[in-house]
Order: C-alpha cells, then sequence, then structure tokens
C-alpha cells in the first residue's frame, strides 16, 4: 500500500515536557503526537519536526511531519488529533504533501522569540511564559549587539559543549531587541541554530542590558569562540519557536 506524507502545524506549551524528541520514560512533545497520530491513523508513525525545542520551550509554529497508509482528509485530521493530544499542545492545520517534502531540510529559516518581564513586580499568570528580570534594561546597547550578530558567523561561544568536528557557522538574518510597556522580545531569524544558541545569546544580551558588561565584552565572547562562553543561558520558560519558514506553501488542505 503506497504511503502518503502530511505536514502538522503545531502549537504548545512545553512547560511540563523534556523538549519536542521523545525519550524514554518521559514527557515529550514527539511521544504525545505520535500517540495522537497511532489513535486516529491505528497506525504507529514518526513525527519529524522541523525544530527540536529543547525541555520547557515553547512553540506557536512547529512544523511536524508523518506518513500515513491512506489518505485521509486533512480537516477531519485535524479535529481527531485535537481531540486525542492533550490540553496544552494543538494542531492548528494539516497538509497532505510531496513525498520528498522534508521539513528540516526544506526549511530556509527559523524564527524563535524570547519574552521578558521587565518590571520591578512578577505576573504571576504569564510566569510559565516570561523570565522576570527587575532591573531596567538599556535597548540600545542591546539592539547593538544584536546588529553584531547579523549574516554569517561563528557561534560556537554561543553553544554548550559540541564535538570538534561540528559546524558552529550560522547565518542570521534578524535580530532586535524591541520594547513593549513592560514586555521586552527578541527576536531572531537564522537558518538553523546550534544547541542553546538562542538562550545563551539572550543571557548575554541581559548582562549588557543591565551593565553588568559592555559592548566590548560582547564582542570579545563572539570572537573567542569558546563553547558556553556566553553563558548562563537564559531559562527555557521564555524562548517560543514562532515559525519555521519555507519557499513554497506546506501543501494542500483538503
Amino acid at each position: 500500500m503506497a504511503l502518503t506524507k502530511y505536514v502538522l502545524v503545531v502549537e504548545y506549551d512545553g512547560t511540563k515536557y523534556y523538549g519536542f524528541q521523545w525519550q524514554p520514560g518521559l514527557p515529550t512533545i514527539q511521544d504525545e503526537v505520535e500517540k495522537a497520530i497511532k489513535k486516529f491513523c491505528g497506525q504507529s508513525s514518526r513525527a519529524v519536526a522541523a525544530s527540536r525545542t529543547d525541555a520547557g520551550v515553547h512553540a506557536k509554529g512547529q512544523v511536524v511531519s508523518f506518513w500515513a497508509k491512506e489518505e485521509l482528509s486533512t480537516i477531519t485530521m485535524t479535529k481527531a488529533l485535537n481531540y486525542y493530544l492533550p490540553r496544552d499542545i494543538a494542531v492548528k492545520a494539516a497538509y497532505r504533501t510531496s513525498d520528498d517534502f522534508n521539513v528540516r531540510q526544506d526549511a530556509l529559516s527559523r524564527e524563535y522569540c524570547y519574552y521578558i518581564l521587565n518590571s520591578e513586580s512578577r505576573a504571576p499568570l504569564s510566569e510559565g511564559f516570561v523570565l522576570h528580570v527587575p532591573g531596567t534594561l538599556d535597548m540600545k546597547p542591546m539592539n547593538k549587539a544584536c546588529h553584531l550578530i547579523l549574516d554569517s558567523h561563528d557561534f560556537k561561544s554561543f553553544t554548550t559543549f559540541l564535538n570538534n568536528s561540528r559546524n558552529t557557522v550560522r547565518n542570521v538574518y534578524k535580530a532586535e531587541v524591541r520594547r513593549k510597556e513592560n514586555l521586552v522580545i527578541f527576536r531572531m531569524i537564522a537558518d538553523s541554530f546550534l544547541p542553546h544558541q538562542v538562550r545563551n545569546t539572550v543571557g548575554l544580551l541581559i548582562r549588557l542590558g543591565l551593565g553588568k558588561i559592555g559592548l566590548d565584552d560582547f564582542k570579545y565572547i563572539m570572537e573567542v569562540r569558546t563553547p558556553d562562553l556566553a553563558g548562563p543561558r537564559a531559562p527555557a520558560r521564555g524562548l517560543c519557536l514562532n515559525r519555521v519558514n519555507y519557499s513554497k506553501s506546506l501543501g494542500v488542505q483538503q
């Protein structure tokens, strides 16, 4: 029997999960999605994600693909998978796609946002989705630093320890910090990301915005290319995968 490939756009609150990727004995997004697919399709299928979010990281536009043994209604699929999924995970849309579409390799870029509550008081209702920083952040040096990380650079200082053979050069298309009242939002778009790259970048930007380091320190950390030097990294709860960008549509809905 010929298999049909489908793509899902998934949103989730990653608070209680150990990241997207399956881990034995631990709750993960991949495990929940695959269980829902099995209940709806009556078969096991591997769910492949465009970006492997870490433990505690959220997503508004994660892209996931899987195979099914028969052609299914994507509208019915969306409703059925949401019925079987837990309340903190939802399929926003489903598409039938071409057999050669690869959610990882065909992605042009990934967009992440990190949310900082920059106020003296905490906000209990948004506690799981923002990092509370009480000291006033100076946006000017933070955005100057954002300008430094644009284009192609070796981001070894912004990741955890890696095998020496791994390429740590990434292309950053957008990096900016903006303020909306007490909410400071860091937005970063790149072709792909190294492990903990965004959270280490945010941690360093916060130190810069609080005056604990200068712009020259930021430049030095970039240039010295020492793993994890940009840390300590910001907590996972403020990070969200907003979208994954492709050169063409994900597929068709039926």
